[in-house]
């Protein structure tokens, strides 16, 4: 992945509307957001951000976000950002078969398998290179 300069403020901006999204996305799945555990939650902009959330019933979860589906999972599935970026690209490349293979699956199903696939493939790189962990 090339390097780009990103200013401060535009990195801000990155993380606030994905927080944003992220949000938006548990509420739409019936968990209302409390508060973030920012030190354990990680941004690889523009790729992903992984939000650790605790949610207003005193759960916790883990959010992926970005230029990726996004999607979570509770805290107990992942230890940290590292494990949770396996989990979901392992999560997904079983939802990506299980769209490919399925009966009467539309060009849109299909086509989201294929993104499936990709950002999983994705997330096991990221997760397996040391420079974004040390």
């Amino acid at each position: 992945m090339a390097e780009q300069t990103i200013s401060d403020e535009e990195r801000a901006e990155w993380v606030k509307n994905q927080f944003q999204h992220a949000n938006k996305y548990l509420a739409e799945n019936g968990v209302l957001f409390d508060s973030v555990i920012t030190d354990e939650s990680r941004y690889l902009m523009p790729y992903l951000a992984v939000w650790k959330i605790r949610a207003m019933d005193g759960k916790s979860y883990w959010v992926i976000s970005g230029d990726l589906p996004t999607d979570f999972t509770s805290t107990e599935n992942a230890k940290d950002a590292k494990e949770v970026l396996r989990y979901f690209g392992m999560q997904w490349q079983l939802k990506a078969e299980n769209l490919k293979t399925a009966q009467g699956a539309s060009d849109e199903q299909k086509a989201f398998a294929a993104l499936l696939e990709n950002r999983a493939e994705n997330l096991f790189v990221m997760q397996n290179a040391p420079q974004l962990w040390s």
